[in-house]
Formats: structure tokens, C-alpha cells, sequence
């Protein structure tokens, strides 16, 4: 067995205070507010960049739901762009 305190798991993993879900999941941090107002869409102020990790919604975590909704979301930027 193996036993990590969250100093262990930030500077392991480098989770800040050892948070799987890359900051707390308050009302100021889900849906539209997640990673930030503005941002929400996984696409991030530069161009073609997105966020698809535990920073993006529905949160963190282990379920890979992050990453689908990006890919989603370059799909659908990729096909505008071909048109």
C-alpha cells in the first residue's frame, strides 16, 4: 500500500494542495465559470489552442469528459474552417 499527502501528490503530480480536480468545484468554478468566465468553451485566447483537461467542465477527475467536449468542439472549429 501506498499512502500520499496532497504536498506529496502536488509534487509528484504537480496537483496543486493534492486537488484532483484542478481547483475546487465552488459555484465559482462550474459550468460557463470553468476555467474561468470567458473560457468556458475549451477554446482558450489563442488561436487554435484548447483546454481539455481537469481545468475545463465538468471538472476533474478520471472520466475523460473534458477531453471528449474539446475534441468536440475542434471538430466543429475544424469543419468551419474547410467550408
Amino acid at each position: 500500500m501506498q499512502a500520499l499527502s496532497p504536498l506529496d501528490l502536488e509534487r509528484e503530480f504537480g496537483l496543486t494542495g493534492g486537488d484532483i480536480f484542478h481547483g475546487c468545484l465552488d459555484l465559482d468554478q462550474i459550468f460557463s465559470l470553468r476555467p474561468m468566465m470567458g473560457h468556458a468553451d475549451y477554446r482558450m485566447p489563442l488561436k487554435n489552442l484548447y483546454l481539455c483537461g481537469s481545468g475545463a467542465h465538468p471538472g476533474g477527475g478520471v472520466t475523460g469528459v473534458p477531453r471528449r467536449n474539446a475534441a468536440r468542439e475542434i471538430i466543429k472549429d475544424f469543419r468551419r474552417r474547410r467550408v
